[in-house]
């Protein structure tokens, strides 16, 4: 078997040089030659007009590279066909991937630009091309007359500091992701961003064309409208990942889901970044909580806490462990600057009086006024961004220690085990207490209200709320902690 292997790797080095293909990354023009033009037709042989030029030209670059094969998303897919289509988009990602090389042809960059020509390039506004950049290994690009941008000859413009540097300050994405791009749902939000301002010309394509940047496998229902297709694409980031990032957003709400915007370009804004407390202020937050709080209920709350589930999301519901705060107040201000936007001041048990704007017109209460409709503010439960450990891995469990390693009763070891039970004990209690010197930090917070069935919708606002608790030392004792259905 051995020797058979050793017969076939030359085989497999000459096939896979011999099958080696091209992309083409570029922005779809009026008229781009379809499938059943060229089929059963020779390239060469097409009446060299318009976008055939395109054409022809590319697979001429390529093939005077020393390529056999290129491919091109106008006429290398069956449109027609819906079987067809739908492996097309799910697999575009891994098709970019895999190829030897990927050409970047920029209509709209002339011969005599210079550098900042490829960030006001049209192909630097669209959806698909996001992942037809960051998926292949080696790119170059070329300007409207096929020459290479900034006449540079290197056989990979990603190895091209001045290009990156140009791509990075235009897009956002930063230098490593350009080069080495690791698809997945890691890192959510900010991949959000990148796309936040890319435009298509069908409107679910805004959602497509990031299945294969998040690694994900859905069905392409062209119809479907952009608001359903980018949420069943948050829907899948949420329910595999647990990542919450993605509810962090301004704007105006989903139909698909309250907790989901209506537009990605709701994800422009940076994501919610509120400061941190460095080591030495936490460790002198830790000392002064250490004889003001209770060590059995802080223990409590953490247990609690640790043990949540992450985020489910499915059928457009989203079950989000959080930690609520029910609003006792809710008074709209006069606002003569705009009649579609409404600033409401807004008291909650347990937090700092904060005001919300808003284009809903909300109920307004009081505890002199009490409305039946319940209102809450609520931090959205992240392990991450609370200094928690991740959920285990599979596979963490092989490291435990054997059974057969344990210390016999009476041995010598009874002294350090017990002076190692004291000190979990004291590693325990820091963990503790930095978790209740974290959630007295302000946070990002989400405001619901409820509907009839009990469930909960979001109300979209034009602002980040930020939230603060009044008393750290009281914490523990008023965190109201539940999983809420949200619509």
């Amino acid at each position: 078997m051995a020797h058979s292997a050793l017969q076939m790797e030359p085989l497999r080095t000459i096939a896979a040089e011999h099958f080696r293909w091209v992309m083409l990354s570029h922005r779809w023009e009026s008229k781009e030659p379809r499938l059943h033009d060229i089929q059963d037709n020779g390239v060469y042989t097409l009446d060299p007009v318009g976008t055939v030029v395109k054409l022809q030209t590319f697979c001429k670059t390529a093939r005077d590279a020393g390529y056999r094969w290129a491919w091109v998303d106008t006429c290398c897919i069956d449109q027609n066909n819906n079987v067809e289509l739908q492996e097309s988009v799910n697999s575009m990602f891994v098709w970019y991937r895999h190829s030897t090389l990927t050409i970047v042809y920029l209509a709209d960059v002339l011969p005599s630009s210079e550098p900042g020509a490829l960030a006001n390039s049209t192909w630097n506004t669209r959806g698909w091309t996001v992942q037809e950049f960051l998926a292949p290994s080696t790119v170059l690009f070329y300007r409207a007359d096929w020459t290479l941008y900034l006449n540079d000859s290197s056989p990979n413009h990603k190895e091209s500091a001045i290009i990156m540097r140009e791509l990075e300050d235009s897009t956002g994405i930063d230098a490593q992701a350009l080069v080495a791009f690791r698809p997945g749902m890691r890192g959510a939000r900010e991949k959000l961003r990148w796309a936040s301002s890319r435009v298509t010309t069908v409107q679910e394509d805004i959602a497509y064309s990031l299945f294969g940047i998040f690694h994900v496998h859905l069905p392409v229902i062209y119809g479907e409208k952009r608001q359903n297709a980018l949420g069943r694409l948050l829907q899948e980031i949420i329910a595999h990942s647990g990542d919450i990032t993605a509810l962090d957003w301004i704007g105006k709400a989903s139909e698909f889901n309250s907790c989901l915007p209506a537009d990605i370009t709701s994800y422009k804004a940076p994501p919610c970044m509120l400061s941190s407390l460095s080591e030495e202020e936490m460790q002198l937050c830790v000392s002064r909580l250490r004889n003001s709080v209770s060590v059995e209920s802080t223990s409590k709350l953490y247990t609690l806490l640790d043990n949540l589930s992450s985020p489910r999301f499915a059928h457009s519901r989203l079950q989000l462990p959080c930690i609520a705060f029910s609003i006792t107040e809710l008074r709209r201000r006069r606002n003569t600057d705009s009649e579609t936007c409404f600033t409401y001041e807004v008291k909650a048990d347990c937090l700092q009086d904060l005001l919300i704007t808003s284009e809903d017109r909300l109920t307004q209460f009081s505890p002199t006024r009490p409305t039946q409709q319940t209102f809450l503010l609520v931090r959205p439960w992240n392990r991450h961004d609370l200094g928690l450990p991740d959920f285990a891995e599979p596979g963490l469990a092989d490291d435990a220690q054997s059974v057969d390693d344990w210390p016999e009763p009476g041995s010598p070891l009874d002294e350090s085990v017990s002076g190692s039970l004291v000190d979990s004990k004291l590693a325990d209690l820091e963990a503790e207490l930095r978790l209740v010197v974290r959630l007295g930090q302000p946070f990002g917070a989400l405001l619901l209200a409820q509907q009839r069935g009990g469930e909960y919708k979001r109300v979209a606002s034009d602002h980040l709320i930020v939230a603060r608790v009044k008393d750290v030392a009281s914490i523990d004792d008023t965190m109201d902690i539940r999983t809420l259905e949200i619509l």
